[in-house]
């Protein structure tokens, strides 16, 4: 079972620092053995043979079908709808051609399974693409729906990095079992097979230019709730997913149950992070695909530790980290402190800063795309059923060639080493305690005595036990929210005391890594039934 906070066993976990954004970097730091002297499950750093390669490349196998592919694997939907609206393109110098209208055609009819064949049916499987306010704008959605009973909770999952909703085809029955709710997940604007507009960021000021890629992403999750017509959900985000659920509930307060972060990016303050330079905006466009960086694939990323910081016992903990951020600033406050060296290799830090993606490479090296993104997959995929492992690979690989766009907002609010440059540890306290209007507006002209404070809202950061995100930054972002808790109520009503429904506390999932709701996939999904019950039981007891 996932063990709490207070479990002293946790210790070591507490402390230990983020790692390595390399995978060989992380071997090396570990003692294990190199990719030279390790065979994979094909052999090699890139496992897919060229012929291999060639052949998927020629086969060009639709994100659709490989989507469909994947989610077969579901326990007890062996024909899983999939709509064929991909909302992308292959790369070129004009603008995308789809059209989010009149796709009838495309759409796939909902799948149900009955109680006879789903032991914990009947249930209804639906993928659609959801058409969003403005140009070019649909997010991809499944969902799961229990029928014959009523429904009135709903579970909104958010995919990290340039992965898809398919990621979660282990966790869709699972969570699905739950009575009363529906699970859907989507696929962030930009990404998998959402629609994907060109990435634009405006602004030239920093903090301005974060927010704006924030809410490039956010906007498209609350148009969609709008268009869901949901006023209350509980919402799950894994790694960069996890960071835009903490910036939704930050900037659309009123609307969450529970939070849950699994392995969220971001929350930890580094230094260089915070300081770092950011793109020129008008290298932020489509078009300028090859002048554009973005981040190495979240499974295999971190920041290593220089020699020095290790003298001196910093282990990239943010608390140490702000404190050496807080001596090197200047008497005088007008300067930018110096950011300390980078701890990465210069190709690395070299890629990020020019803005070039990991999947603009995939794009641009043809026939050799399958084999690079198989360096990643054969990995990532190895302690699953070959054809489970293959059927992901062709997945990642057919999301990962789409056009570029969301990818690139990656660069604005990631420094090189998968750091915010606007840490979530310096706002997390916020979740849960916004003002809001009537209708749910924090910019509305209401009269402030119509406002009301959120009263809090319960929050569970998850990792893997071997997860190379900082796990000691969900302790501290979960002590952190405590503490304001502690400082509201200080000063709160009775009334206000017995109506909070603040909380957080920090969870681990043993025998798994950063993907945690893939690689311990039935401990993660018993821990989510327990969270989604306790929030069942906690609206029964406010009706009662």
């Amino acid at each position: 079972m996932a063990a709490a906070t207070t479990n002293g066993s946790n210790d070591d976990i507490r402390t230990r620092p983020q790692q390595s954004p390399l995978a060989s970097q992380r071997a090396k730091q570990d003692g294990a053995p190199s990719d030279e002297n390790r065979k994979g499950q094909f052999g090699g750093y890139f496992t897919l043979g060229y012929k291999e390669g060639f052949t998927q490349w020629w086969a060009n196998v639709p994100a659709a079908a490989a989507e469909h592919a994947v989610l077969s694997y579901i326990p007890y939907l062996r024909k899983p709808p999939t709509h064929i609206q991909t909302g992308s393109a292959p790369p070129s110098a004009n603008g995308s051609t789809m059209s989010v209208h009149d796709t009838a055609e495309k759409e796939a009819d909902p799948v149900r399974t009955d109680s006879i064949a789903d032991p914990f049916g009947p249930r209804q499987w639906r993928s659609q693409m959801v058409k969003l306010p403005g140009k070019n704008r649909a997010l991809n959605e499944f969902s799961v729906e229990r029928l014959e009973e009523a429904q009135d909770q709903n579970l909104v999952m958010l995919h990290g990095y340039g992965a898809g909703l398919g990621f979660f085809y282990r966790n869709f029955e699972g969570l699905s079992r739950v009575p009363g709710w529906k699970v859907y997940a989507l696929d962030l604007l930009g990404m998998g097979r959402s629609s994907r507009p060109p990435f634009r960021v405006h602004s030239k000021d920093r903090q301005k230019s974060i927010t704006e890629a924030e809410n490039w992403f956010v906007d498209a999750i609350e148009d969609w709730r709008v268009q869901k017509n949901i006023d209350q959900f509980t919402l799950l985000g894994h790694s960069l997913g996890g960071y835009m659920a903490v910036a939704y509930s930050l900037k659309y307060p009123g609307h969450l149950n529970k939070l849950i972060l699994a392995s969220p990016v971001g929350i930890p303050e580094d230094p260089y992070a915070v300081n770092a330079a950011m793109p020129d905006p008008s290298d932020s466009t489509l078009p300028n695909e090859f002048s554009q960086d973005q981040q190495v694939t979240l499974g295999q990323s971190n920041v290593e530790i220089s020699e020095a910081a290790k003298s001196t016992g910093d282990k990239n903990n943010f608390l140490n980290a702000r404190s050496k951020a807080e001596k090197s600033a200047p008497d005088d406050g007008e300067k930018t402190p110096a950011a300390p060296r980078k701890p990465l290799p210069k190709w690395f830090t070299y890629l990020w800063d020019a803005n070039i993606s990991p999947f603009s490479i995939v794009r641009w090296s043809g026939p050799l795309g399958p084999r690079f993104v198989s360096g990643w997959t054969s990995r990532r995929f190895s302690h699953l059923p070959p054809d489970e492992a293959q059927a992901l690979h062709t997945y990642a690989y057919s999301l990962f060639k789409q056009r570029g766009s969301g990818e690139y907002a990656l660069a604005y609010i990631l420094a090189p080493g998968a750091f915010a440059r606007s840490p979530l540890i310096r706002r997390i306290q916020g979740v849960g305690r916004q003002m809001i209007t009537p209708n749910g507006s924090t910019t509305s002209s209401v009269a402030v005595a119509r406002q009301r404070r959120e009263s809090g809202i319960p929050v569970v950061f998850c990792y893997g036990e071997s997860d190379w995100m900082d796990i000691g930054g969900g302790y501290a972002a979960e002590q952190k929210m405590n503490e304001e808790k502690e400082r509201i109520l200080r000063s709160a009503s009775a009334e206000e005391r017995q109506n909070d429904r603040g909380a957080a506390k920090c969870l681990i999932i043993k025998k798994a890594g950063h993907h945690v709701y893939l690689d311990g996939w039935e401990e993660f999904n018993e821990v989510m039934r327990q969270e989604m019950e306790d929030v069942s039981r906690q609206k029964t007891k406010s009706l009662a």
